[in-house]
């Protein structure tokens, strides 16, 4: 029996490798709203101060594909001058029951929750969209930042942070490795990072109800990805946004269980339950998007780690028999939001 393929942080870089986890994510995605494949909900064991085990199962029936993803989480890890996230993916083979590659997990999930929401910028924007607002200057930013610049034309960037150093370095990190020319500008407040953009993304730890983005600072006609916070009832953007925007989310289900936005939209009558749309009906054109403001709200699945596995296992195969990548830039080292685990 061969060993596994080992894909590492830097394998996973560069823009080749994120159009092809964004296109394959959408497939999944059509499989997943359409019932022919389905997440299962990870397991969770809490150990000592706020210390998580958790572990990620899924298989996709349609490409044959299984996979685990084991992650830890460790508050105090920064302090020691390690990720707060470390982890490991393992990708099956169904058919064979064979492990065919090992990922590093911290990575993988960041590329692919930035992949979810490039996937939903691409079918919620337009092919010209060039002006994104990002709140939050942490891995899973980044991670945000390189996806949606694979599948946009970027060319304006405005940042906000809680910390104005935190925005400096995010800021300085999107100017070396744009992977065109950008005007990146450090905003004072969250509005002004907002106001006007074409594509927001809010990347955030935030554990509270307060929205960090304020419903009508976003322009109609705008596109939101909605990405961080640390538990089910944290929200990052105003509940009321939703009452008039097309809500997109991976799997109602889950969204129900774990979306801070759609929960507080839910509570006070805004909308319904079957007001929100999967992101595979989108995909597969059941939904009409046309001059609507547009929100994703992400909370994460396992299926996803399973669709950017076997897409990144897929495009490192060539890689290894001489293929490099010209678009590669150096990947994150830290992890993701608690909530993407």
């Amino acid at each position: 029996m061969s060993a596994p393929v080992m894909v590492r942080a830097a394998d996973m870089a560069g823009t080749r490798r994120m159009v092809r986890v964004v296109d394959v994510l959408g497939e999944m995605f059509v499989d997943l709203a359409a019932g022919r494949t389905r997440s299962p909900a990870r397991t969770v064991l809490e150990h000592g101060d706020r210390r998580v085990l958790l572990v990620s199962p899924a298989v996709w029936e349609q490409r044959a594909v299984g996979s685990v993803k084991v992650t830890t989480l460790t508050p105090d890890n920064p302090v020691r001058g390690l990720p707060l996230i470390h982890g490991i993916v393992a990708l099956t083979d169904l058919e064979t029951g064979q492990i065919t590659a090992l990922l590093d997990g911290a990575e993988l999930t960041a590329v692919r929750t930035g992949a979810v929401a490039a996937l939903a910028t691409r079918w919620c924007t337009p092919d010209d969209a060039d002006d994104l607002g990002v709140i939050g200057a942490g891995v899973q930013a980044r991670a945000l930042f390189r996806a949606v610049t694979a599948v946009r034309p970027i060319r304006t960037v405005r940042v906000h942070s809680r910390t104005r150093a935190g925005a400096e370095r995010f800021a300085d990190w999107i100017r070396d490795t744009a992977p065109r020319p950008v005007r990146v500008m450090v905003c004072d407040t969250a509005r002004d990072a907002v106001t006007d953009a074409a594509i927001i993304c809010t990347a955030t730890s935030t554990d509270d109800g307060t929205p960090v983005v304020e419903a009508h600072w976003v322009t109609p006609g705008a596109h939101v990805n909605v990405i961080g916070g640390t538990h089910p009832d944290a929200v990052e953007l105003a509940p009321a946004l939703l009452a008039d925007a097309v809500t997109v989310v991976e799997d109602r289900a889950a969204a129900l269980d774990g979306a801070g936005e759609v929960r507080a939209a839910l509570a006070d009558g805004l909308i319904k339950a079957e007001d929100l749309y999967e992101l595979g009906s989108l995909v597969s054109g059941q939904v009409d998007v046309t001059g609507r403001t547009t929100v994703l709200r992400t909370v994460g699945m396992a299926i996803e780690d399973t669709a950017a596995a076997v897409a990144l296992f897929e495009e490192h195969r060539p890689a290894e028999q001489g293929a490099g990548d010209p678009t590669a830039v150096s990947p994150t080292e830290e992890g993701a939001p608690d909530g993407h685990a």
